[in-house]
């Protein structure tokens, strides 16, 4: 059976921390408004499919050529969110802005020098949907199509409450960096569970 519980997790988390979308959509939107923040946040869910799409076929003829390499995937995963928990909890809660990119061709190249994703979208498919759906390719674009929309809501979630999520990190900084590195750390063992 798919393991829905912790794939949602994994996604969620990945795509809730911050990066240079969601970094990004905050401060956008904290400059301009959510309405005027909008074109962004489409180009970075339209690059966000794109690259999604990439990778699932990346993975997949991987995984169909190079079967033995699943393992060793997975463990480089798990030490890169190990590193992302460390780097989470030992973070200042800073957050620093950049209004350089603003409308939808900006949040569309964005996203294919954006290495968060890649990782986000190579480490879900390796480690959750390939193994119980290799071969099937409407439901690995449907679960491309999940991802990229998980990232999309979260990127519009920290547009829409800049200001709250700003004050929250500043203020809870070391309560909200545990807890995230917590899941992140929850995230790489259940890799192998």
């Amino acid at each position: 059976m798919f393991p829905w519980y912790t794939f949602l997790t994994y996604a969620v988390v990945t795509a809730a921390t911050p990066g240079p979308n969601n970094i990004m959509s905050m401060s956008n939107a904290s400059k301009k408004g959510f309405r005027a923040a909008l074109p962004f946040n489409f180009g970075i869910w339209v690059g966000f499919t794109l690259v999604m799409a990439a990778c699932t076929l990346f993975c997949t003829a991987l995984s169909a050529l190079i079967p033995a390499l699943r393992v060793p995937m997975l463990v480089l995963g798990a030490a890169y969110m190990l590193y992302l928990a460390w780097g989470t909890f030992r973070s200042s809660g800073v957050i620093q802005e950049d209004h350089s990119r603003e409308g939808f061709l900006a949040g569309l190249l964005l996203q294919f020098v954006n290495p968060k994703i890649y990782l986000y979208g190579i480490m879900s498919m390796e480690a959750y949907i390939l193994p119980y759906y290799e071969g099937q390719s409407i439901i690995l674009l449907g679960f491309a199509l999940l991802l990229a929309f998980i990232g999309f809501f979260f990127t519009l979630c920290w547009s829409a409450f800049g200001s709250v999520f700003r004050r929250l990190f500043t203020r809870h900084a070391r309560v909200v960096n545990t807890i995230m590195a917590l899941l992140l750390v929850y995230c790489a063992v259940s890799l192998f569970l």
